[in-house]
């Protein structure tokens, strides 16, 4: 990753910790998941207000390193206002930009301020930090609910 793309990863994560956007519970949401990672310690909660199949709004609260705090204050921006399949479809883009890293399956365009967490494929151990909230989150537009660990295969 070349310096200017190890700042800016740098600066949004930490801005995003340190203020995360559509951080408390929602009020009126039809929709919600818990996720843990056991390895990091990471805890939470997603809500979203789903209406006519779109998100209508979303929130996280929780605990959790600077990365996992970040990604979910960077997702629930990303994904409110959008219809499910476009939740799925940026899921699927996300997942690949912070397993593989940012390659020709992934257009940057897509993804927008996500962006910001292309150097998570650098390093193994942070991968579920980055993903669980986006885990978390499918779990919810499911309505699955209950509670989504990163030691289960299907979230790796």
């Amino acid at each position: 990753m070349n310096s200017d793309l190890r700042d800016l990863y740098q600066e949004v994560v930490l801005d995003h910790c340190r203020k995360p956007r559509n951080f408390g519970k929602l009020e009126g949401a039809n929709r919600s998941a818990e996720g843990f990672n056991p390895l990091c310690g990471d805890r939470i909660s997603v809500y979203v207000k789903l209406q006519q199949g779109a998100i209508e709004d979303i929130r996280f609260e929780g605990s959790g390193c600077a990365i996992s705090k970040a990604s979910a204050s960077l997702m629930t921006g990303a994904l409110k206002g959008k219809r499910m399949e476009e939740a799925e479809k940026l899921f699927h883009e996300f997942h690949l930009l912070v397993t593989e890293g940012p390659n020709e399956k992934i257009d940057p365009a897509d993804l927008g301020k996500l962006v910001a967490l292309s150097g998570v494929w650098e390093f193994p151990a942070r991968v579920k930090c980055a993903s669980l909230a986006w885990h978390t989150m499918k779990s919810a537009l499911s309505d699955g609910g209950g509670t989504v660990t990163t030691e289960d295969p299907a979230t790796v």
